[in-house]
C-alpha cells in the first residue's frame, strides 16, 4: 500500500511538473528596455520582438524601464525569477560603461547576465555645424588648431558612447577641445545646427535625418569602413586617425540561470530575425547596422568593449555616482 501511494505521488508530481512547464511556455515573454517608449532602443526592441515572437510561437510584450543609464532595467531583470520568460536589451552602457562609470552597481555585467546575441550597432558620425568652414576631417584638425580659445564639442551626456569616442577622439587628435554635455542627443543637435557649438559626436539614427537634410556636415564616421547607406562619409581611420572606431551597440540577454534550452530557443529565433529582409530593410532605414552572431560571439564583443571603454573611463576619471 505504501509502495503504490508513493508512486501516486511520484505520477502526480512528475504531471504538476510538466503542467507547469507548458504553462511556463504559454506566458508572455517579457522584454525589458533601459530607455523611454519611442527611442531608438525601444522601436529596435519592438521590431525584433515582433519578427521573434513566430518562430519562438509566443507572444512577446515590451517593458520600458527607463532611467539611471540602463541601471534600472539592468537590475529588474538580474533580479528576476521568471527564468525563460525574460530577456533584456543589454546595451554599450549595460555592459561596457556602468561597471566603471558606478563605483558600486546593484548587479555584474559579467556574471548576472546570459548572451543571446548582438542587435544592432550605430556608427558614429564626427559631425559639424554649416557655419564652420570645412568639409572633412583634415580640414576641421587644421581650423581647431588654428583658433585661439579650445573648440567645443558636443555629446549625450557624460559617459555616453557619444562621450566616450569623442574622449577618444580628442586623446588621438591632440586638439584643444572642452566637451560639452547634453541631456541626449536631440539637444545637442540642436545646437550645432544652430553654430552654437561647432561640432559633436552623433549615432546614425539621430545624425541621418539632418544629414540627409544638409542641415550639418558629416565629416568623419568612426567605423572601419565606410558605411553603404552613407559611401560620401570617409572613415576617420582614412583620414589619419589610424584604428579610430567607436559604436553604440546593443545586445540580447536573458538572467544567468535561464534554462539552456530557453536561451538556445531565444538564440535561434533572433538569427532568424535578422536575417529577414524587411527587419534588414526597417534597421537600415534607421542607420543601424544589423550584428547577426551566435551568444560566444556576444560575449567576446562585449568583453573587449569593456576593457577597451573602461581604460579610456578611466583615463579621463568620470564618475557617475
Amino acid at each position: 500500500m505504501q509502495r503504490k501511494t508513493f508512486i501516486q505521488s511520484l505520477l502526480t508530481l512528475a504531471l504538476a511538473t510538466t503542467a507547469s512547464f507548458a504553462s511556463a511556455q504559454d506566458k508572455p515573454i517579457e522584454w525589458v528596455v533601459g530607455y523611454a517608449a519611442g527611442g531608438g532602443s525601444d522601436v529596435v526592441a519592438r521590431i525584433l520582438a515582433e519578427a521573434m515572437s513566430k518562430p519562438l510561437g509566443r507572444t512577446i510584450i515590451v517593458t520600458n524601464k527607463p532611467g539611471a543609464g540602463t541601471n534600472i532595467a539592468a537590475d529588474y531583470t538580474a533580479r528576476s525569477k521568471d527564468l525563460g520568460n525574460i530577456v533584456f536589451t543589454a546595451d554599450f552602457a549595460t555592459l561596457a560603461a556602468n561597471p566603471t562609470l558606478f563605483t558600486k552597481l546593484s548587479y555584474n555585467a559579467e556574471r548576472d547576465f546570459q548572451p543571446v546575441g548582438l542587435l544592432v550597432r550605430f556608427p558614429m558620425f564626427l559631425v559639424v555645424s554649416n557655419t564652420v568652414p570645412v568639409n572633412n576631417l583634415k580640414e576641421f584638425l587644421a581650423w581647431a588648431k588654428a583658433q585661439k580659445d579650445p573648440v567645443s564639442w558636443g555629446s549625450a551626456g557624460l559617459g555616453s558612447p557619444h562621450h566616450l569616442v569623442g574622449e577618444l577622439f580628442r586623446e588621438q587628435s591632440g586638439l584643444n577641445l572642452v566637451h560639452v554635455p547634453y541631456r541626449g542627443a536631440a539637444p545637442g543637435v540642436q545646437d550645432v545646427v544652430g553654430g552654437q557649438i561647432p561640432a559633436m559626436w552623433l549615432d546614425s539614427a539621430s545624425a541621418y535625418p539632418f544629414i540627409h537634410g544638409k542641415k550639418l556636415k558629416a565629416i568623419a564616421v568612426a567605423s572601419p569602413a565606410r558605411l553603404s547607406t552613407m559611401p560620401d562619409v570617409p572613415t576617420a581611420h582614412e583620414q589619419g586617425l589610424k584604428g579610430f572606431e567607436g559604436y553604440a551597440w546593443q545586445g540580447l540577454v536573458v538572467p544567468t540561470g535561464t534554462p539552456p534550452e530557453a536561451t538556445a530557443k531565444f538564440a535561434h529565433a533572433l538569427q532568424q530575425a535578422l536575417g529577414q529582409t524587411v527587419v534588414k530593410a526597417r534597421l537600415q532605414a534607421m542607420g543601424l547596422e544589423t550584428l547577426p552572431g551566435t551568444p560566444e560571439h556576444m560575449a567576446s564583443y562585449a568583453r573587449a568593449e569593456r576593457d577597451k571603454w573602461g581604460a579610456v573611463i578611466t583615463k579621463i576619471g568620470v564618475k557617475l555616482d
